[in-house]
């Protein structure tokens, strides 16, 4: 199994969504290996607050989820920007199926703890129904998750989709799991580095060559390397089935 998590930022690019479906049956044809996909939407998040008159609150980079906000991150996650991977994915043939965390209850979760901040309806998974997944992926599905996500107190929760997929990846034992973004890895000069440990990245960030956006995107790797991922892959579509990208492991 490989995972692939596509940020909300992506999803906004018109010419986006139909590279990544024919990239996705490119890659599924070449390795027969299942793909499941796991998305963010927080930009369509913050554009639907934004036309409902909702303020958007942050701390430390994660969003203050009320219960308000949650509906709109439900409606905007598991509404719009899932099913438009979907249909993107249907027409390049690719055989899919739209789901959330509360489905099957496929993402249980709690709610996500801050030392000095109520995060209000942030969640964090606790299990990933890892087996439900696999079925899925053996009758020929590519399931596309977004990470609204079933609390195990009842509640549904809004989950970061970098933790999400890591997550998933994790209890799937993925081969894999890329962060596909809209660069091509991790520059050194004019060069994309092919491999980075976690020391080497570090180093990187102090000195100023891995900064700005990137420094995020690093981060969500290593992050997910930290929490079992065997490997993680910062990539764009054209590097995706070629083996481009910068790898973590």
């Amino acid at each position: 199994m490989r995972v692939l998590k596509i940020g909300g930022n992506e999803l906004s690019d018109p010419g986006f969504l139909s590279t990544l479906a024919h990239s996705v049956a490119q890659l599924r044809d070449a390795t027969a290996e299942p793909i499941l996909i796991v998305h963010g939407g927080g930009r369509a998040i913050a554009g639907l607050q934004a036309q409902l008159g909702l303020p958007t609150h942050k701390v430390d980079g994660l969003r203050v989820t009320d219960l308000e906000s949650l509906r709109v991150a439900e409606m905007a996650l598991s509404g719009h920007s899932n099913k438009l991977i979907v249909k993107a994915l249907l027409a390049a043939g690719v055989d899919a199926l739209g789901l959330s965390g509360v489905d099957g209850g496929l993402l249980r979760c709690r709610k996500k703890q801050h030392p000095t901040a109520d995060l209000g309806y942030v969640g964090e998974i606790v299990d990933v129904r890892a087996d439900l997944l696999r079925q899925l992926a053996g009758l020929g599905l590519t399931a596309v998750l977004s990470p609204i996500s079933l609390g195990l107190d009842g509640l549904t929760y809004n989950v970061n989709a970098d933790e999400a997929a890591a997550a998933v990846a994790t209890a799937l034992d993925a081969s894999l799991l890329d962060f596909v973004s809209n660069v091509p890895g991790v520059f050194n000069g004019r060069a994309v580095l092919p491999r980075l440990s976690a020391q080497q990245s570090e180093q990187f960030i102090q000195q100023g060559v891995i900064s700005g956006g990137m420094i995020p995107k690093v981060r969500a790797a290593l992050d997910a390397v930290a929490r079992g991922v065997r490997q993680a892959r910062i990539v764009d579509l054209a590097g995706l089935a070629g083996g481009g990208g910068t790898l973590f492991q």
